[in-house]
């Protein structure tokens, strides 16, 4: 997925710090041009183009905790509160997610699918 941002070095600060709890991260950097993912693949983008419109992308994870931490981490980032995390019954019985405006307006989630375990 490519996301049209305004303003690239915005939207990196953002991304990077958000999706860190994540274990995603900057793995190629071209002018303009930006490649997040893990294992040095990328597989999410922003790119300076015009903004993509409202879109929502959501992250999954394996750890409740985790979506608690990329919730705080992106209102860190200057993101804004969609939505703080907790549990989404109304989605299925075991969704967990967070929800976060980055700086462009888009949608951002983190969504765990595991049920409760004793670890968390």
């Amino acid at each position: 997925m490519v996301l049209g941002v305004g303003d690239i070095a915005t939207s990196r600060a953002f991304y990077e710090q958000a999706l860190a709890p994540l274990g995603v991260e900057v793995v190629l950097d071209l002018p303009g041009y930006i490649g997040f993912g893990d294992g040095g693949r990328p597989w999410f983008f922003v790119a300076t183009r015009t903004p993509t419109e409202r879109v929502h992308v959501a992250f999954s994870t394996q750890s409740r905790a985790v979506v608690d931490e990329f919730h705080a981490a992106a209102l860190a980032a200057g993101g804004q509160d969609n939505g703080a995390p907790g549990p989404r019954p109304i989605y299925h019985s075991h969704y967990y997610g967070a929800f976060v405006y980055d700086p462009d307006g888009n949608n951002i989630e983190a969504v765990c699918h595991q049920p409760v375990s004793g670890a968390e």
